[in-house]
């Protein structure tokens, strides 16, 4: 079912009907990283440029600014995935409505989530992300464990984030909460794709996208499974 999954995503991505929302998802993930990434040479320059070493040792200085730059791609790939929840809250629905459209044109569409909700979803799974990453940052220098860190950490968070989102169109909140729970093993497996992808530059920018692709898939395939039936909830229900 995952690989199933995985390759439809993967599919989808590309397709015509998604090419608008791709170029729209790397625009928005590309301007995200590099407010970041301004922001972070602004601190560091400042930090550096009030403790120079010494005049009378610009080489030292300048061997400074050069591992501040390199410590800066390292902390961009740990921010990915929170930039990842972030678009991924945004664009979801759009996604979603493809997919459900192309692959499952006799269910029922999903509702889409109202925007402050949606948002609401990708910053609290941004902010726990934040959190998980940066801790996973201070293992850095930690052969082995810290990929194995990186990698189990997002495998949770990205799995959890796009699978409660994709859920959330058809059930309400504590429903797509206890479904995940239910399914936490395939969820996690589910993630852990997301977050391998994660880990590869360049087509990581793809995670948004391809995350909420895959995990529409998922969540119909866990639902035909069990035999239950899925309508999508009242706005009522969904807090709209």
């Amino acid at each position: 079912m995952l690989i199933q999954s995985a390759f439809a995503a993967a599919r989808q991505v590309f397709s015509a009907p998604l090419r608008g929302i791709l170029w729209k998802s790397l625009a928005l993930t590309i301007a995200l990283l590099g407010l970041v990434w301004l922001g972070l040479t602004r601190l560091f320059g400042y930090l550096l440029e009030g403790h120079a070493i010494s005049a009378s040792y610009p080489i030292l200085n300048s061997f400074a600014f050069f591992l501040a730059g390199a410590g800066l791609f390292v902390l961009l790939a740990y921010l990915l995935p929170v930039v990842s929840a972030i678009v991924a809250g945004y664009f979801l629905d759009d996604v979603a409505e493809v997919v459900e459209a192309t692959d499952f044109p006799a269910d029922p569409p999903g509702r889409p989530l109202p925007v402050g909700r949606a948002l609401l979803y990708g910053l609290r799974f941004a902010g726990l992300s934040l959190i998980i990453n940066l801790a996973a940052l201070l293992l850095f220098f930690i052969p082995g464990i810290n990929i194995g860190v990186f990698f189990a950490a997002n495998a949770y968070l990205l799995g959890r984030e796009y699978f409660e989102l994709a859920a959330g169109r058809f059930r309400s909140i504590e429903e797509a909460a206890q479904m995940r729970v239910q399914y936490r093993g395939t969820v996690f497996a589910a993630g852990a794709i997301v977050a391998a992808l994660v880990m590869v530059p360049v087509l990581n920018l793809l995670t948004p996208l391809f995350g909420a692709a895959m995990m529409v898939h998922v969540h119909k395939r866990l639902s035909a499974s069990r035999g239950s039936t899925i309508i999508p909830p009242s706005r009522s229900r969904i807090g709209a």
